[in-house]
């Protein structure tokens, strides 16, 4: 099968890193550990994104500055040869859209060097750049809600979606086929609920073009 469009996670599949969790890094002990603590326990499906979303941004407070910071390293943590393929997909008339579950401010720089749209969470910042909080109406804050945005986006079918953790299974639903992206984090719990499993961008380009099955 060739599929018409692909969905793709950002944090753990198209970069090399957990956003929420760096920025949580940079404020050190407790608060690094207590927020990792929260995002592994809700990608493994131990708990929903719900319960967690804003209590992980309530420690960390980011700042203005901390999510251009987090910008430069979600652009430098590209996963090897996602650029080159998504510049073949978008030559092919592939439709590629990123829908995260991460913060759209720090995911959009790169989101614009790619040429494809992002559907990510907006923080709010008061004048002198302190963090004011987030879109608590986005869905994309809740555990299911990337399959209502995906749906939403009326993409042509077939449909691909690609992520790393329990969230992005909510997508099974919207598309056509999900496979877990496993060239950063390899979750059992994700694997056994894909039809597949890539761990290249090599890889997913080929599935993408109907030269592979899985």
């Amino acid at each position: 099968m060739k599929f018409a469009s692909v969905v793709l996670d950002v944090d753990s599949t198209l970069c090399g890193v957990e956003g929420i969790d760096w920025l949580a890094q940079q404020r050190g002990g407790d608060i690094a550990e207590r927020t990792r603590a929260l995002t592994d326990r809700a990608m493994d499906g131990e708990i929903t994104l719900d319960a967690v979303y804003g209590e992980r941004l309530a420690l960390i407070r980011p700042n203005r500055d901390d999510i251009e910071a987090l910008a430069r390293i979600y652009r430098q943590t590209i996963a090897p040869g996602a650029a080159d393929a998504i510049r073949q997909l978008i030559g092919q008339r592939t439709q590629v859209v990123l829908v995260s579950g991460g913060i759209r401010q720090a995911i959009a720089p790169l989101a614009r060097e790619l040429g494809v749209p992002v559907q990510a969470v907006d923080l709010h910042f008061d004048p002198s750049g302190a963090f004011a909080g987030f879109d608590h109406a986005s869905l994309l804050a809740t555990q299911m809600g990337k399959r209502e945005v995906v749906r939403s986006l009326s993409l042509p079918r077939p449909i691909l979606a690609v992520g790393d953790g329990s969230t992005d299974v909510a997508m099974k639903d919207a598309v056509d086929r999900f496979v877990a992206f496993t060239g950063f984090h390899k979750r059992a719990q994700v694997v056994q609920q894909a039809a597949g499993e890539v761990a290249t961008f090599g890889e997913l380009l080929q599935l993408v073009r109907g030269d592979r099955a899985r």
